[in-house]
């Protein structure tokens, strides 16, 4: 599922060029770009809801953080080109021999509990790879067999709005953007102490109590640009951004990625 997303800090309309508003800006006459997210669903096997969330989140955060998309990098032109206009993120699913064909091209796969979600450098909008322009998008669903529990306060916690109902793509894509912002928020010291401790966080929807506060109180908020599937609107919290830098050694543990 794709996203566009916009965000501003307590949901106030921010006045410079960035690619998280509703208005025409600059932003938009240059080459748009999109960040390719593909979760494996075995047919007998699927992932659950929100390991697949904090999943894909993880991914953003992983090629955010790569070698290869900094500096002089070989992903880094398409990183800074996709971040410069629009952000874009789409969500596919595969499984089988279309996952394997994805894992063949360049990217990184990101491992869950139950979830596997590969995560590629930025494409055109007109410029997809055909192993992943032919793999579906709309439709992507999946459920938690039992509740989640409570989320780790000692990590950031992405707070999904309690009043928009989405897929499991469309959540996945915002997810991704939460945890962009979050990245954004924290200097290189925090970010590389969240990324050794394997970008430990949390995905859950909000109690709607807790989301009225959490709207309220100058956090980093995602509100979708309404293109696919939702009307316009805010869709993710970014809470607890600024723990990354202190966490606590029992949520030190290493991520899988390859």
């Amino acid at each position: 599922m794709s996203s566009d997303q916009t965000t501003t800090p307590g949901g106030q309309a921010g006045t410079e060029d960035t690619p998280f508003r509703h208005e025409s800006t600059a932003r938009d006459k240059v080459p748009q770009f999109v960040l390719p997210l593909v979760v494996r669903i075995e047919r007998n096997e699927p992932p659950t809801r929100t390991d697949a969330l904090e999943t894909a989140a993880r991914a953003v955060l992983v090629m955010l953080s790569d070698e290869r998309s900094q500096g002089d990098g070989e992903w880094a032109q398409a990183m800074r080109d996709w971040q410069d206009a629009r952000i874009r993120k789409v969500v596919r699913r595969a499984r089988g021999a279309e996952w394997r064909r994805a894992e063949a091209l360049p990217g990184i796969t990101v491992m869950g509990r139950s979830a596997e979600v590969r995560v590629f450098p930025p494409v055109p909008l007109d410029g997809w790879p055909k192993d992943l322009a032919r793999l579906q998008v709309s439709g992507t669903d999946l459920d938690d067999p039992e509740a989640p529990g409570d989320a780790d306060a000692t990590a950031p916690v992405l707070w999904m709005s309690p009043e928009v109902d989405m897929s499991a793509g469309k959540a996945m894509a915002q997810a991704g953007h939460g945890a962009q912002l979050a990245w954004w928020e924290l200097p290189d010291e925090a970010r590389k102490a969240w990324r050794d401790a394997g970008f430990p966080l949390s995905v859950r929807t909000s109690p709607p109590a807790l989301w009225a506060q959490l709207t309220t109180s100058g956090l980093p908020l995602v509100r979708d640009a309404g293109f696919t599937e939702i009307a316009p609107g805010l869709t993710v919290a970014v809470e607890g951004y600024d723990r990354a830098d202190a966490l606590p050694e029992g949520v030190r543990r290493p991520a899988t990625w390859r």
